[in-house]
């Protein structure tokens, strides 16, 4: 079994990180899922949510991710989302306030998207 697994984020715009891992968490149509080198291969559909990446050298990477889809086979991980960010590039007061608008909207999908962006910083 190896020891690592090669992951791909990329978002429809842009690839947005890309190295080895020990560990990957995602949430998917069917749950929350965590691939390991090893894993048995899988295909699924992207919810959105944060992703968290345990890199081969201890560090944490955390993004969030709205939909898309998720594949494994030969430790090879993709993750294609069609808009993600790493928690390091989101402006947290810019995402307050469109979760702010997004309730006095009413929009439920962009109330999403804000607290997905707030929670992949504050796990971050």
């Amino acid at each position: 079994m190896a020891a690592e697994l090669h992951v791909e984020l990329v978002a429809a715009d842009r690839s947005v990180w890309s190295g080895e891992a020990t560990l990957v968490v995602a949430r998917t149509t069917s749950g929350d899922i965590g691939v390991m080198p090893g894993h048995q291969p899988l295909l699924g559909v992207l919810e959105s949510g944060p992703v968290t990446i345990r890199t081969s050298d201890g560090e944490t990477v955390i993004a969030a991710v709205h939909g898309g889809f998720i594949s494994f086979a030969d430790d090879k991980l993709s993750l294609l989302a069609e808009i993600a960010e790493l928690a390091d590039e989101i402006d947290v007061k810019r995402a307050e306030r469109a979760l702010e608008r997004a309730k006095s909207d009413t929009d439920a999908a962009s109330e999403r998207r804000a607290e997905v962006r707030l929670r992949a910083v504050s796990a971050h």
